[in-house]
């Protein structure tokens, strides 16, 4: 029986009660050979300052940029804390990097600010793609609150995420627009929700905007329907998704790899309160009370691979992360990969994919710290290790770092270099190579 006639069936059968474990399509796991990668790791120095901060395969290189403490064009710093990006087409052979900063109150940074008493937000970065070198960074949004992702837009702009609905002087919990050559638009976009947003990925056939929430097991999936296509600014609708025909569904729960649910979506009637007590799951009880689903943790979101969107629930499954598939054109959504253990894949976060079809995850968990590779038939594989031990050669900066986080993976609009984040103490790196000889 297939899946749907399986849901049918169930529904037609069962009490009203069911339990969500009656409705589950029955399909089997399919446990697929750690493979796809580029061999083993190995440390690699960094060809701007000549220190092995990244440990990568035979045959990359890389070069470091953007550090916490380097000088910004507008006679500042750069802010530490580095997040969520994207990478965007510039003159010549140069990219433009819009890049989060995941920091708290405090002050701004940039001249284009939303609270003044907040010091998260945004920078953007011009590298010489050809030559493999940075050429300066501008300041570009400031006076938010941990803002961790976001996403690129077709309209040539970053949607930055505040992580938190905190109230300082302000309420926080918004997306912001930051256009790629120009400063951000200090305007929060309420329709699209006061949470704690973490990515988005703009679907370009329809113009939507799907949302991810990391709350614990108070988060949500979100899709945003703009009035105006591309001003999301202006107003909209939002909605969040439920499983068809199982009600408060828990897809935070451990699942084969592969199943696959049918979906819809309900109207969250209230996305934006502005008081400074709001309860933290303001939308998402909303959308729970019309019998929406929940996951654990979502995080990174990322467009690609003929039309699907890829989304990170960071302590799905057992607890080590899941990644699912999204069909905005089926109405489905499948899980493509469960970890079975930290030693496998550890807490998944930010995400990307390339322009070869692989994914690449963002870790965040404990301990040793890893760029993964992930096939979309299930294949992973490590592909980058955080090795940044600092005695002061940089900025003064001290520290064994490897245990930071990954985080903002993009590639340059030609699919030659692979942009990340360490986030502490701050620094981004773009890496190339062959990548044509492995799975991204």
């Amino acid at each position: 029986m297939d899946r749907r006639s399986f849901l049918k069936s169930a529904a037609a059968t069962a009490a009203a009660a069911v339990p969500f474990s009656a409705l589950v399509a029955r399909v089997e796991a399919k446990v697929k050979p750690f493979g796809g990668g580029y061999g083993p790791l190995a440390p690699v120095a960094d060809q701007t300052t000549g220190l092995p901060l990244l440990h990568l395969p035979q045959g990359f290189s890389y070069v470091s940029l953007g550090w916490t403490g380097d000088p910004m064009a507008s006679g500042g710093t750069t802010p530490s804390s580095h997040d969520g990006m994207a990478a965007f087409r510039s003159a010549g052979n140069h990219v433009r990097l819009v890049r989060n900063h995941e920091r708290g109150t405090g002050s701004p940074f940039s001249g284009a600010y939303y609270d003044g008493g907040a010091s998260g937000g945004t920078t953007t970065l011009i590298f010489d793609g050809e030559r493999g070198e940075l050429v300066e960074t501008l300041d570009s949004l400031s006076g938010t609150i941990r803002n961790c992702a976001g996403g690129p837009t077709p309209w040539r702009s970053w949607l930055t995420c505040e992580e938190t609905t905190d109230f300082t002087t302000m309420p926080h919990g918004y997306v912001f627009d930051v256009p790629v050559d120009e400063f951000g638009d200090p305007t929060p976009i309420r329709d699209m929700g006061r949470f704690s947003h973490e990515a988005v990925a703009v679907d370009p056939i329809s113009g939507y905007i799907y949302e991810t929430e990391d709350a614990g097991l108070t988060s949500g999936f979100y899709r945003y329907v703009p009035h105006k296509r591309n001003r999301p600014v202006e107003g909209g609708s939002l909605y969040m998704l439920k499983v068809v025909q199982a009600e408060k569904a828990n897809l935070g729960a451990s699942y084969p790899n592969g199943i696959t649910f049918d979906v819809e979506w309900v109207p969250i009637e209230s996305p934006d309160n502005t008081a400074s007590n709001m309860p933290g799951n303001f939308v998402w009880a909303q959308g729970q009370a019309l019998g929406a689903a929940t996951f654990a943790r979502l995080e990174g979101c990322w467009y690609g691979n003929d039309k699907k969107i890829y989304v990170v629930s960071t302590n799905g499954g057992i607890g080590q992360g899941q990644i699912w598939e999204y069909d905005p054109k089926g109405e489905t959504i499948r899980l493509l990969f469960q970890s079975p253990g930290a030693s496998v894949l550890n807490a998944p976060d930010n995400i990307t994919v390339s322009p070869r079809g692989g994914l690449v995850l963002c870790e965040d968990g404990s301990g040793e710290e890893f760029l993964h590779g992930l096939t979309v038939d299930g294949r992973i594989f490590k592909f980058a290790k955080n090795s940044v031990v600092l005695n002061g050669q940089r900025n003064g900066i001290i520290g064994d770092f490897s245990g930071s986080e990954f985080a903002g993976a993009c590639y340059s609009p030609d699919g030659k270099w692979l942009f990340a984040n360490i986030q502490s103490p701050g620094i981004t790196v773009a890496i190339t190579g062959p990548w044509e000889d492995g799975g991204l």
